[in-house]
């Protein structure tokens, strides 16, 4: 199919460029649902549910709590895991105890 873009107006093409778009995401969802379809009827073939294979849909990251909270802003705290906010290394660097800013329960 040869368009002649050169003959369309300016909304034509717009929305050319919009039934273009949604042509393509409706063919990647149909090729992502065979996809989807081929995979669960091999994961059956070999006995087993395709969830049971790719284990739970999301992954998220397990949050910690905080363990240490800013001497002047509440709102500022640190788990003590990952990197150093600026706040514990300026402590630090003034050979400060971070003990002294523990969260107490």
């Amino acid at each position: 199919m040869k368009v002649e873009l050169d003959k369309l107006s300016l909304d034509e093409l717009k929305q050319l460029r919009k039934d273009v778009d949604g042509a393509i995401r409706t063919f990647q969802d149909r090729e992502r649902k065979r996809a989807l379809s081929a995979l669960e009827l091999k994961a059956q073939e070999m006995g087993f549910s395709l969830s049971e294979l790719t284990g739970p849909a999301s992954k998220s990251r397990k949050v910690h709590p905080a363990k240490y909270r800013h001497p002047d802003d509440a709102t500022k705290t640190w788990s003590g895991r990952g990197r150093q906010p600026g706040w514990v290394k300026e402590i630090l660097a003034d050979e400060g105890d971070l003990e002294e800013y523990l969260i107490r329960k």
